[in-house]
């Protein structure tokens, strides 16, 4: 399944509205404004909340947390890799995937320990706001996903406020 995550231009705090591949809005993600953990809100388009992701404030590195349905999944910037960004996606059970990106963050592959790809984010440059492509492999959890994607854009471009 395909996606587009485009953050929006006026709005306080980190907003994305989550639309498919056929235009309709899917998924909203609210960032909570004047939080100490970088709180953002994953909810479908009736506000219901189906995840919660914030930064883990005593880390090695940027670390978040994703929050769903009673189960944590921890989004871990790597430090120390040369041209590249690299990510470790810690999901509950045996799954565990690795996000890894050009050196200048515009491309993302999520992969399984394995290797096989499962999604694949491409970042796009518009006029005023940032916009991703991401496709979904059949199967994956896609708000894990997308919720992940919206890490790594908070890791890799933190404004410097």
């Amino acid at each position: 399944m395909r996606y587009i995550l485009r953050q929006r231009l006026l709005s306080f705090g980190d907003d994305f509205t989550i639309r498919d591949e056929h235009g309709r809005d899917v998924y909203f993600v609210d960032g909570k404004v004047l939080t100490i953990r970088d709180a953002l809100s994953f909810q479908d388009m009736q506000g219901n909340e189906l995840a919660r992701i914030h930064r883990r404030l005593l880390s090695l590195g940027p670390t978040y947390q994703i929050e769903r349905a009673g189960r944590v999944t921890s989004v871990h910037k790597h430090l120390f890799t040369l041209l590249r960004c690299k990510f470790t996606v810690d999901v509950p059970g045996p799954d565990d995937l690795e996000a890894a990106g050009d050196f200048l963050d515009h491309e993302y592959e999520f992969r399984t320990e394995s290797g096989r790809a499962v999604a694949t984010v491409s970042k796009r440059w518009f006029a005023l706001t940032d916009t991703y492509g991401v496709d979904i492999a059949p199967g994956q959890d896609e708000v894990t996903i997308l919720a992940a994607a919206i890490v790594i854009d908070r890791c890799c471009h933190e404004r410097k406020d």
